[in-house]
């Protein structure tokens, strides 16, 4: 571990991480799959949301635990590496949730610019760089600076959800919403999984927060309730959309379109210029936060003694690690400027579904071993759940992997 005796600050209280994970896990996915999962999951749509938040919250209270248990950065590698003993397993959990979220970071970056051309033109290259650098800058400031404009940018969000939400009912070719709400035939189920699959990527985001551990006052009672609150808050607007979508346009209208909530709020006869800039500004908030959260697992990586031991170096004047932040934010840079966008929302489910499933296994171990408490820790989890949860949550995972492996 690096002797560095400057400290990460703790400045994020309860309502700035909640709705900090309420943005990671918002983000983007909502505002750009929710087409491609009507087009898997047609009428069931909201059937395949309820399916993905379901398996992502049993993981959720997993998380929640783990975080209570051990109050460290490095999330997942911490937790694989205390229940499995393993540093070589810890630090291939680390390096694939730090890829996700650079890939993901990437992804959402190039995505940036197919926004952006709706309001001004400018050569895609130079927008994605301006915007990496831009949000690297961010993260490199402070985190509570970052937070903040995570929370900003999140409320804008949940206000757009809600924009459509509203417009959608007042669609003039509005269909019986018993549709929707129609218990699924047997013929169905397969649609349902394969949209429950790509939804998945829209719920995850909540293992985003338990990297801010270190930045959370009193985290051991804090983070439970914030990664609660976000996830639960997430499936209620998630269902909401998908039922009101469905209202609006038929499934197939939904998934034919690029941008399926402007379809919504069109079909309504309102402009889609608002829900446009909220998207575009949603764009923005995922690649913040993943860049945020990367740089926070190659920290606590680094503490733990599996990763270049300055990567854990915070500087003095922002107490944030800006040797992860800067590595993480060119490593972006590059992936936003020459990875190919092909099937990035259901190879990260795949990757964060194995990574789901490892945490919740680790948890059945150190539960069944009775362990408590991290060596360098002097108070017990002050959140726990009974057994049976993480022994689902791993079920779940690996029966949602292995399910979109035969299909």
């Amino acid at each position: 571990m690096p002797q560095n005796p400057v400290q990460l600050k703790r400045s994020l209280s309860l309502p700035v991480i909640t709705f900090y994970g309420l943005g990671t896990i918002v983000g983007a996915g909502i505002y750009v799959l929710i087409g491609k999962v009507a087009g898997l999951a047609g009428d069931k749509l909201a059937f395949a949301f309820v399916v993905a938040g379901i398996i992502a919250a049993f993981s959720a209270l997993s998380y929640a635990e783990m975080a209570s248990r051990f109050p460290r950065s490095a999330g997942e590698a911490l937790y694989v590496e205390k229940a499995f003993g393993s540093a070589r397993l810890a630090r291939l959990v680390g390096w694939l949730v730090v890829l996700t979220g650079i890939v993901s970071a990437a992804t959402i970056a190039n995505g940036f610019t197919g926004y952006l051309a709706l309001f001004l033109t400018m050569p895609a290259p130079l927008a994605i760089t301006l915007l990496v650098l831009l949000l690297g800058g961010i993260a490199a400031w402070g985190i509570k600076q970052s937070a903040l404009v995570v929370v900003a940018v999140t409320l804008a969000e949940i206000g757009g959800l809600l924009y459509v939400t509203s417009a959608g009912i007042g669609a003039p070719e509005a269909r019986p919403i018993g549709v929707a709400l129609a218990l699924p035939l047997s013929g169905e189920i397969i649609g349902i999984s394969l949209g429950a699959f790509l939804a998945f990527f829209a719920f995850i985001g909540f293992e985003d927060m338990v990297n801010l551990v270190e930045e959370v006052k009193n985290p051991r009672r804090v983070l439970p309730i914030a990664i609660l609150l976000a996830i639960t808050i997430a499936v209620l607007l998630y269902i909401s959309v998908a039922l009101v979508a469905l209202y609006a346009l038929p499934a197939e209208a939904l998934a034919a379109s690029d941008a399926p909530l402007a379809a919504i709020v069109e079909a309504a006869g309102y402009s889609a210029g608002p829900i446009a800039f909220v998207s575009l500004i949603a764009v923005v908030n995922g690649a913040l936060v993943q860049i945020i959260m990367a740089s926070r697992v190659i920290y606590g990586m680094a503490r733990q003694g599996i990763a270049y031991a300055r990567l854990g170096q915070v500087a003095e004047v922002t107490q944030t690690p800006l040797l992860a932040t800067g590595l993480v934010t060119a490593t972006v840079l590059g992936f936003a400027l020459w990875l190919p966008l092909t099937t990035l929302a259901q190879l990260t489910s795949f990757i964060v579904l194995l990574v789901f499933a490892l945490v919740n296994i680790g948890l059945v171990l150190i539960k069944r071993r009775g362990q408590g408490l991290d060596s360098a820790e002097t108070e017990p989890p002050q959140f726990e759940v009974p057994m049976w949860v993480p022994v689902i949550g791993a079920l779940l995972c690996a029966a949602l992997l292995v399910f979109r492996l035969m299909f």
